[in-house]
């Protein structure tokens, strides 16, 4: 991959206890046009905003958005009314992203112009690998408008990302705070030991990604990873759990 650590503009600072740039996203939002404003967004609220390089880029798109909007649920349990993710894009590109990571839980503000990214003193020069201007990666707690916390990324070369993630966040808010579980289940839609796993796993309230057999896989997948082909199969946090009778044992 290529260093996108440039040159910047200005020196990263902590601006905890002081009001965020006061800006207007334009956004293109169920087909029409919407300005949201900053003040409509923060205003009476506490929220969690994570700021990126850029959308589809591959840190962002395989760490950072997918775990804010996993986590966005624990965050909100734990003090969040919303989660926000800035990044130096238009609206169409940063709806297309979200479209594309199925992301439900975190609402994208598009920074197109930069001006919210600058007013943070976050914006970067990413000429040399022609991104032009982007944000540097961080992350804030804001409440009332008004910076409570920040996690800004160690200024070396790469593109650290070790504390703006979400996970570092929910500590910070609790550190008791329990992550929900990473959860897969391998089916098939003519299988009724298939719907009786879902239904375990819905009646315990735990979401989970399903990977369907003729639709988004074969059984080689499921031959691949457990050594046979048979349906349904659930992984938990990166363990083979097995079918649903032992999901039903793993619950208790």
């Amino acid at each position: 991959m290529p260093d996108i650590n440039q040159t910047r503009e200005y020196t990263m600072q902590d601006k905890t206890g002081q009001k965020i740039p006061q800006v207007t996203f334009p956004v293109r939002h169920n087909f029409d046009w919407h300005k949201w404003t900053t003040d409509e967004l923060f205003t009476n609220k506490t929220v969690a905003v994570f700021s990126l390089p850029g959308a589809f880029t591959p840190t962002c798109s395989s760490s950072h958005l997918p775990r804010y909007d996993q986590l966005a649920p624990a965050l909100k349990a734990n003090g969040i009314d919303e989660v926000y993710c800035v990044s130096v894009n238009d609206t169409f590109v940063m709806n297309a992203w979200a479209d594309d990571l199925k992301v439900k839980n975190v609402k994208m503000l598009p920074d197109g112009a930069g001006e919210f990214t600058q007013g943070m003193g976050m914006l970067v020069d990413k000429s040399e690998i022609g991104f032009g201007k982007r944000s540097w990666r961080y992350s804030m707690i804001v409440k009332n408008g008004v910076i409570e916390k920040m996690f800004i990324e160690e200024e070396k070369p790469g593109d650290p990302f070790g504390v703006s993630d979400a996970d570092t966040m929910l500590k910070h808010l609790n550190a008791e705070a329990k992550a929900p579980e990473s959860i897969v289940i391998i089916s098939k839609a003519t299988c009724p030991f298939c719907k009786k796993a879902k239904e375990m796993l819905d009646a315990k309230g735990m979401d989970y990604e399903e990977i369907v057999i003729g639709k988004d896989a074969t059984h080689v997948t499921t031959r691949a990873l457990t050594g046979g082909a048979g349906v349904p199969q659930i992984f938990i946090d990166g363990k083979h759990i097995g079918g649903s009778s032992d999901l039903a044992e793993h619950l208790k």
